[in-house]
């Protein structure tokens, strides 16, 4: 059974460390974003570095991207169980031995190996994002979580212009030399600063169903990768996308079943969840738009007729306001969010990116343009990407903070994912083919730029089934930075579940007794302390019989059964100790 630990949240950093446990925490994410469009600027030329056909070397990106697919929620889920400093460690740590293999070498099958090694890094997003919340006062959380979540565009962002600079003047292999070197003083940073937290899942590490994932979302995501080689009708695409839907409808159907799941889908099937994650994929497939559209237009030559002619170092420094942009956007997030809650600043954040891709449809015609373009979705999608973290961590308890926050990463792979595969395939189709070269034209780009306006528009939709919050409530269920206030904070926006307060047998409230909530299969269900005052509050995740379990120092266990109408309002529900004293 999968439990939270008894105790709020005391892994604190400390009073002179504290103040550089954000930036190194954002540091160690865009680093391993950093992997993502390392190769960006040498893409062309992979196939003869590499000695290799063109069809080979898109494993040397796929890899990558498969790697980190698999490992985000696992190493948040490892994380959740064993510390989460400690994998966030392991996974810099698999990053740098990646990184060097890469580095040293010039074929084909160890940069595969050296790639997949770099992608398992990506898990240090949710790690860090539920590192902050085990560690960070309250007050600072919401613009903690934002510029950690946020870190994964500002680092690919980044990382292009730097690549540019690097491949354009150096050895192609001082890309994975300089990444290594970033990641061994992530790592240095990281053990100087960043405290180990004490929040813990009780349980074991789910293999099957880790194995289950894996297989699963392999299946899926190498048939949206290599789809444009083997062909979108191909034996090939069409038979791994009907073993990703078998595979992972079994593994859903084994996650349900299982004792302590990799993925509580129980937890992910509530609507704030749910439609967090859905709007993820969109706003996932809206950020790798503008990555793949604008460095291209910047480089054509200006001899297309609409080619804008810029080096690869010069469009590289043109689209790094779009990393920049988000960086700057998680304080404003902070405020926004504080007076209107995380759910309004998605839909603005998404708001700004459909009129970023809209006034992109006629600002393609001058180098400048392509700056106040990268500008205008660096601050659209920051918004956005900032508020995801703290929708989750609004809705699910502290233990599982790693592995929800894990998923929630993948399901914006899953949408840059997509993105790539659809764009790729609208540029190839719609190029001109010059003395055997394909030539992306205008009216490619445009159409691209549609693209990516519907997945926002789709993005807002689910947004606005999101559960509603008033703007108190949704900025302490921001700043919860335990188990036991985001349950308060539930209970304050009236959520449905059983609330009340844990009396002894005089009536006097009872401080800090642990209070669970156990379902008819005698499954946890939620956990939390009581407050000073004996308060508690728990949500439920569907209608029915539970059991309240309710323990404290002094005092013997109480199990009080109750039932739950399912509508939205929350059941009064005391639960008074039995007086004999037990041995503590």
């Amino acid at each position: 059974m999968t439990q939270t630990t008894n105790e709020q949240p005391t892994g604190r950093a400390a009073k002179g460390t504290s103040g550089a446990l954000v930036p190194v925490l954002a540091f160690a994410g865009i680093v391993v974003a950093v992997m993502q469009t390392l190769l960006v600027p040498v893409i062309k030329d992979l196939p003869q570095l590499l000695s290799t056909a063109p069809s080979n070397a898109t494993w040397v990106l796929t890899s990558t991207l498969l790697a980190g697919a698999v490992a985000t929620p696992i190493m948040g889920r490892l994380g959740d169980l064993y510390g989460k400093r400690r994998m966030l460690i392991a996974s810099l740590s698999v990053m740098v031995v990646g990184a060097l293999i890469s580095a040293l070498t010039s074929t084909l099958l160890p940069m595969i190996v050296g790639r997949t090694l770099q992608g398992f890094a990506m898990g240090a997003i949710p790690l860090g994002i539920g590192l902050m919340r085990d560690m960070l006062p309250r007050e600072r959380l919401g613009s903690a979580m934002a510029l950690m979540s946020s870190s994964i565009g500002v680092g690919g962002g980044l990382a292009l212009p730097a690549a540019a600079l690097v491949a354009q003047h150096a050895n192609w292999h001082a890309l994975f030399y300089g990444a290594a070197g970033l990641g061994v003083l992530s790592i240095a940073l990281t053990l100087l600063v960043v405290p180990e937290s004490k929040v813990r899942a009780e349980g074991t590490f789910d293999a099957p169903g880790a194995l289950g994932l894996s297989v699963g979302l392999v299946l899926f995501l190498l048939p949206i990768t290599k789809g444009s080689d083997w062909g979108w009708t191909s034996p090939s695409t069409l038979g791994m996308f009907a073993g990703s839907a078998i595979v992972l409808l079994l593994w859903g159907v084994y996650e349900m079943r299982a004792k302590a799941p990799l993925v509580d889908l129980r937890t992910t099937a509530r609507p704030a969840v749910l439609f967090t994650n859905l709007a993820s994929i969109m706003v996932g497939v809206s950020f790798y738009v503008v990555s793949l559209v604008l460095p291209q237009l910047l480089q054509l030559p200006k001899e297309t007729g609409y080619g804008l002619g810029q080096s690869m170092v010069v469009a590289g420094l043109l689209v790094a306001p779009l990393g920049l942009t988000m960086m700057v956007t998680a304080p404003v997030y902070a405020r926004l969010s504080a007076k209107y809650g995380p759910k309004t600043t998605l839909i603005l954040g998404m708001l700004i990116i459909a009129i970023g891709y809209g006034a992109g449809l006629g600002l393609m015609s001058a180098a400048w343009q392509s700056l106040v373009i990268a500008v205008i979705l660096g601050a659209g999608i920051g918004l956005a990407y900032s508020s995801l973290p703290a929708l989750i961590v609004g809705a699910v308890p502290a233990s599982e903070t790693g592995a929800a926050n894990g998923l929630n990463t993948l399901m914006r792979s899953i949408g840059t994912s997509v993105s790539s595969a659809v764009i790729g395939m609208v540029l190839a189709n719609t190029a001109n083919n010059v003395g055997g070269v394909a030539i992306p034209t205008m009216h490619g780009f445009r159409v691209s730029f549609l693209i990516a306006t519907a997945a926002v528009a789709v993005g807002l939709l689910l947004a606005l089934f999101l559960p509603k919050q008033r703007p108190a409530a949704a900025h302490t269920q921001l700043r919860a930075s335990s188990e036991e206030d985001a349950n308060l904070a539930r209970a304050e926006e009236a959520l449905r579940g059983f609330r009340g307060r844990v009396l002894d047998a005089a009536g006097t409230p009872v401080a800090r007794a642990k209070v669970t909530l156990i379902d008819r299969r005698g499954r946890q269900a939620g956990a939390t302390l009581s407050a000073d005052d004996g308060s508690y509050a728990l949500a439920v995740p569907t209608q029915g019989a539970y059991v309240l379990a309710a323990r404290a120092d002094g005092h013997a266990p109480l199990a009080s059964s109750a039932t739950h109408a399912g509508d939205d309002s929350a059941v009064d529900v005391d639960l008074a100790l039995p007086g004999e004293t037990v041995t503590a």
